[in-house]
């Protein structure tokens, strides 16, 4: 255990550097693209399922590198049908993902963090110290290992992913868009970026760089107030990232990429559910072309915060949509298992190896 402790993952190196020790091994650069693909097309946990390379180049490899797969720790199972997971990182970290079924898609919730720092007044996470940032392989494990979840218990593989779990993913913006890389590409699993979801909570500078970067993802802005004074009650971040600031990178943004942003705006009975929160939201969506989500709140026991009612909700969404903006109303999925947005955090202290 010691010794793979300092041998490095060799999914955390490129092709060319995989091609490179092919090299001095005196390899042809075709094995390396052959290891590539067992990695990131087939979600090889180990290199003895490395079936096409002889044993003694699957013994090299392993005792040069090592794989370090998350795995399931825990799954629990809704009444609505959504599964909750705690997946076991290899350093015993334990973090969430969830997979939530629908008529029409299978959507993979998953984390980018380990924990969070920001401190949002009403998700669960939240109030968890933020222990390291997830690296790419990780998050690509989650995907992995929701879809097989997927396959197995609906017999339907899975048609979005939501980066929506535990941390803020623009915090850990390389190991992300790595992650998204590998998912998106065709040595990866060839998935469309326009059925996935970057949220965040709103870090202006990175938005920006996500449309220097040209992305071809979705951006969704965890927005649930459109005042600076509400937004810095329930938001730290905001204190630093105002919502000027927030529109002026959101445009910026669009003007980039030509994608459309979501907000999603979680609604508190006696916060942000009045038509005058309604009307300062339509003003804030003026700025640049989106929709907007309704999230029905869930209660944490850290927090005071109540659902509003389904009339207020109602109202609020018949306004804002009554401007001419596209809004639907999100159902909670997964309460029962504490599986719901901003419900994911650990109860359980991590596992040791």
């Amino acid at each position: 255990m010691t010794e793979d402790l300092v041998k490095k993952d060799i999914r955390s190196i490129t092709l060319n550097e995989i091609k490179d020790f092919m090299s001095i091994q005196g390899e042809s650069a075709f094995r390396a693209k052959q290891v590539y693909e067992w990695l990131w097309m087939k979600s090889a946990c180990s290199f003895d399922q490395m079936s096409n390379l002889s044993k003694s180049l699957r013994e090299t490899l392993a005792r040069h590198f090592v794989i370090r797969p998350v795995s399931i720790h825990q799954s629990q199972f809704s009444a609505d049908k959504t599964i909750k997971n705690t997946f076991r990182l290899d350093d015993g970290n334990i973090i969430e993902g969830v997979l939530i079924p629908a008529p029409a898609r299978m959507t993979a919730c998953v984390s980018s963090q380990v924990g969070c720092s920001l401190s949002c007044k009403f998700c669960a996470t939240g109030y968890m110290d933020r222990k390291r940032n997830l690296d790419a392989a990780e998050i690509y494990d989650q995907v992995v290992l929701i879809d097989k979840q997927s396959k197995e218990n609906y017999n339907t593989p899975l048609t979005n992913i939501v980066y929506m779990g535990m941390g803020e993913p623009l915090l850990n913006y390389s190991n992300v868009l790595k992650s998204i890389d590998r998912l998106t590409a065709p040595d990866g699993l060839n998935m469309s970026p326009k059925r996935i979801t970057v949220s965040t909570a709103g870090i202006a500078k990175m938005i920006k760089k996500l449309g220097d970067d040209g992305v071809k993802f979705n951006l969704a802005l965890s927005l649930h107030a459109a005042s600076d004074a509400k937004r810095n009650e329930i938001m730290p971040i905001n204190e630093q990232n105002s919502l000027k600031a927030l529109a002026e990178a959101l445009r910026y943004f669009y003007q980039k990429t030509k994608n459309p942003i979501t907000f999603e705006y979680i609604i508190f009975d006696g916060f942000n559910d009045s038509l005058q929160d309604a009307a300062e939201l339509v003003k804030f969506c003026r700025q640049v072309p989106c929709k907007v989500n309704i999230i029905e709140y869930n209660p944490i026991s850290f927090a005071s915060f109540k659902n509003a009612g389904e009339d207020k909700t109602e109202a609020f969404a018949t306004y804002v949509r009554s401007k001419g903006i596209i809004t639907n109303v999100r159902r909670s999925r997964g309460k029962d298992i504490d599986a719901a947005c901003g419900q994911l955090a650990v109860k359980e202290e991590p596992v040791t190896n």
